[in-house]
């Protein structure tokens, strides 16, 4: 009975993604609050269409030049945090280009890519984040580099925050958790290992009683900040939201 409700919810997902490309082909038509408008009910959409709930708390970032900074636990952390905040723009490893439909979706929603095996294209990333915010776009970067198992926050690196510093711009944490009926920390959720694409996302849609909670917290200034402290205090903070 299971596989076949989790085969019914990537059937809907798959179709849910198809309808996707298509609204975004209309993109181009679109003002900015329409395009966000658009975006917010594809992701919450997604969710819905694996069997996922969505909880969201805080207040949620408004357009403008902001920096986002979440934790990072599973390929479905996007459509999480644009279900608040669906006019940020991805920093995202240049890999995910490669997965099948949602690769196209999210190089088009605006994301900007970096090449972590190639230790300088950090610099340019930067550069194209601190312009990107200049012309005051939202900003989200996962500063764990990889994903973890959600309960605990993995090491935050510094080097994509030196963006915001060096506009002024302010940064403001993001907290998500994906929560089971049984578990506040939802193994079928992680994305970790040597688990595949494929595997993560039969996990999830056969998975029972899921629900993303996406915690939105205060921003916070970076005018004269040290990137390094910077990222242990964000760190700190969001370690704190999460529940033991």
């Amino acid at each position: 009975m299971r596989r076949l409700l989790a085969a019914w919810r990537l059937l809907r997902a798959v179709l849910h993604v198809l309808h996707g490309m298509l609204v975004m082909t209309r993109f181009p038509l679109l003002d900015a609050a329409g395009r966000h408008e658009r975006i917010r009910w594809w992701s919450v959409g997604l969710l819905r269409a694996v069997g996922m709930a969505v909880q969201v708390s805080g207040t949620a970032p408004r357009p403008g030049a902001t920096l986002v900074v979440a934790n990072h636990i599973s390929w479905i952390d996007i459509a999480a945090i644009h279900a608040a905040a669906p006019h940020a723009r991805f920093v995202s490893k240049a890999d995910v280009l490669a997965w099948p439909l949602l690769g196209w979706l999210i190089k088009n929603a605006g994301t900007l890519f970096i090449e972590r095996e190639r230790k300088r294209d950090a610099v340019r990333v930067v550069h194209a984040m601190a312009q990107a915010m200049q012309a005051g776009d939202t900003v989200a970067v996962f500063p764990e580099g990889t994903t973890g198992a959600g309960s605990e926050l993995l090491p935050f690196h510094a080097n994509l925050l030196q963006a915001a510093i060096a506009t002024a711009t302010p940064v403001q944490p993001i907290v998500l958790r994906f929560a089971d009926a049984q578990q506040a920390y939802s193994p079928s959720v992680q994305y970790i290992g040597e688990t595949t694409l494929l595997q993560s996302v039969w996990r999830v849609a056969s998975a029972r009683g899921l629900t993303a909670h996406v915690h939105v917290m205060p921003p916070i200034g970076t005018t004269h900040a040290d990137r390094r402290a910077l990222a242990a205090h964000l760190r700190e903070l969001m370690a704190a939201e999460l529940p033991a």
